[in-house]
């Protein structure tokens, strides 16, 4: 669902980097665009804004996997009260950081893609946030020989690539998948 005032809603954007900057004593300068001003070009979020950072502090933002990006990020989805599956309509960005790590996500998905035809066997990514999930997940389904399912649990979840028609090895009867051997 859209957001249903956008200018409203950047306001509040606008006013919640105001109190991350001054109480955390971050030196960034930002830039907020709404409306289709936002779109995102690669198409993998459906951001309706769009909130560019610079200065400074960027390469704090940017630390640890830009981390502190990501947690702004939520924090503003959270601000205007969005559904977690509406979180991609606000977007925040450094130094092409999120453009550079979408062709990356790109780039491993045709890799794997590759992988998983060449050995018939799945492949698993590690764990990423839902946000890169979602972006492997529409990467791959142009790939009527493949699927994809995300796996795991919170922080732990990943996605898997199989063959299309792929299924478990069953054991026989009496067998158990994990052995151990040796004491």
């Amino acid at each position: 669902m859209p957001i249903e005032n956008l200018q409203v809603a950047a306001q509040k954007v606008d006013a919640l980097m105001k109190t991350l900057t001054r109480l955390g004593g971050l030196q960034l300068k930002y830039r907020i665009t709404a409306g289709s001003g936002a779109a995102d070009p690669s198409q993998f979020e459906p951001r309706e804004i769009y909130v560019e950072l610079a200065g400074p502090d960027v390469d704090l933002v940017l630390e640890r996997h830009a981390e502190l990006l990501r947690s702004m990020e939520h924090i503003a989805a959270k601000t205007l009260q969005l559904e977690p599956e509406e979180h991609g309509l606000i977007s925040f960005d450094a130094r092409g950081y999120k453009a550079m790590r979408a062709q990356e996500l790109r780039m491993a998905a045709e890799t794997a893609a590759e992988q998983v035809r060449r050995t018939s066997q799945p492949y698993s990514f590690s764990p990423m946030n839902s946000r890169e999930r979602r972006m492997l997940h529409l990467a791959l389904r142009e790939h009527d020989d493949l699927r994809s399912e995300s796996s795991g649990e919170g922080m732990r979840r990943y996605v898997v690539v199989y063959p299309k028609n792929w299924q478990p090895r069953q054991a026989p009867a009496g067998f158990s998948r994990a052995r151990t051997f040796g004491r």
